[in-house]
């Protein structure tokens, strides 16, 4: 079965969300955007809490939402989700939290609990059945949450941040255990997010949201290699600029900075150029050699990023570079340096707008 969702809601501080999402079984899909851009308005539109202003949620033929003659209530929507807090009754023991959903649906008690304790045994907290959400680490928590949105057998499974509450260390163990989880569910998933490494580990198709609309798609490697705006661009760590191509020169528009890069690839007419910023080299004086592309900049700010240290420079254009620390003792790097940029032509990669 399919889910297309039309989501069309407005607010009344006028702020509008108008994007189509399509998901198909056994996908898993990333909803990424900055903050403000209609993320949780489109989950909250898909489970049941938001109703549309216009549009149409179904799955098939069964409609969910569409105004103004149906709406399908939260309680009666096949749906599972997982809360960035993951919301979990304190009251309750692990065991219970599980079998709550199918509880709220009907199901009798023991019935309910010998799900809820499968689910526990898959999620590898057996023998925290009866332990309460204040006595369990993140990571537990976390997947607690993913057995009892499970637990009910939804067809639409809707992740709001799921890792966000996590330590840096737990996160990497709880990410390839979500994963696996999420290659087993057969149904659709949603996964709301703002971490990149997340949305390309766990997801098959991203889908970049900003100011309610949706901005770029495709399969995370496409998205990664030829970002269309600079929330992209930073988002998957890549220099992006725009401008008119004529052969191997680009002339960039004024939004991108202005100057000129040479490309390795012929083009004609508004392109894209992106390169990653390892790909910059920084100097002292003007270059000599082979690099195509070198142009004065002016150190703006520098930012350590695990082993490498970020350096932003503004000149035309403005540009990120990936140095090491060596490189920043060597050259004395700090804000007002003023330097040499170079990046060959073979490292740029040009597209079309």
């Amino acid at each position: 079965m399919t889910l297309h969702a039309d989501l069309v809601v407005a607010r009344d501080s006028g702020f509008r969300l108008a994007a189509h999402l399509t998901l198909e079984p056994g996908q898993v899909v990333a909803l990424l955007g900055p903050n403000g851009a209609g993320k949780t308005t489109a989950l909250r539109a898909l489970a049941g809490l938001v109703p549309l202003t216009d549009g149409v949620i179904r799955l098939d033929d069964e409609l969910w939402d569409r105004p103004p003659d149906v709406f399908v209530p939260a309680e009666r929507r096949p749906v599972g989700v997982v809360f960035q807090d993951y919301l979990l009754f304190n009251h309750m023991s692990a065991l219970d939290n599980v079998a709550f959903g199918l509880r709220a649906r009907g199901t009798a008690r023991a019935a309910a609990r010998d799900t809820a304790r499968a689910w526990l045994d898959k999620v590898e907290l057996t023998g925290h059945a009866h332990t309460r959400p204040r006595a369990l680490s993140g990571g537990q928590a976390q997947r607690v949450a993913l057995a009892r949105a499970l637990a009910t057998d939804p067809h639409l499974l809707l992740l709001d941040e799921p890792l966000a509450a996590l330590d840096a260390g737990t996160r990497v163990h709880i990410r390839a255990e979500l994963g696996r989880h999420l290659a087993d569910y057969p149904g659709h998933t949603l996964m709301v997010t703002h971490d990149a490494l997340d949305a390309m580990v766990l997801a098959d198709h991203l889908v970049i949201i900003e100011h309610g609309a949706i901005v770029q798609q495709g399969p995370p490697a496409q998205v990664a290699r030829q970002p269309r705006t600079d929330y992209v661009a930073q988002l998957v760590g890549l220099n992006l600029y725009r401008g008119v191509a004529e052969g191997t020169v680009v002339l960039l528009d004024h939004g991108s900075g202005g100057g000129e890069l040479t490309v390795a690839e012929p083009a004609t007419g508004p392109v894209h150029v992106a390169f990653p910023p390892t790909a910059v080299s920084l100097h002292p004086e003007p270059p000599t050699g082979s690099p195509r592309n070198s142009w004065p900049v002016t150190v703006a700010h520098l930012e350590q990023h695990a082993h490498t240290v970020r350096v932003r420079l503004d000149g035309t254009p403005p540009v990120l570079a990936d140095v090491t620390p060596a490189t920043v003792a060597e050259l004395h790097l700090s804000p007002g340096t003023p330097l040499w940029a170079s990046v060959k032509a073979t490292e740029t990669t040009t597209y079309p707008t």
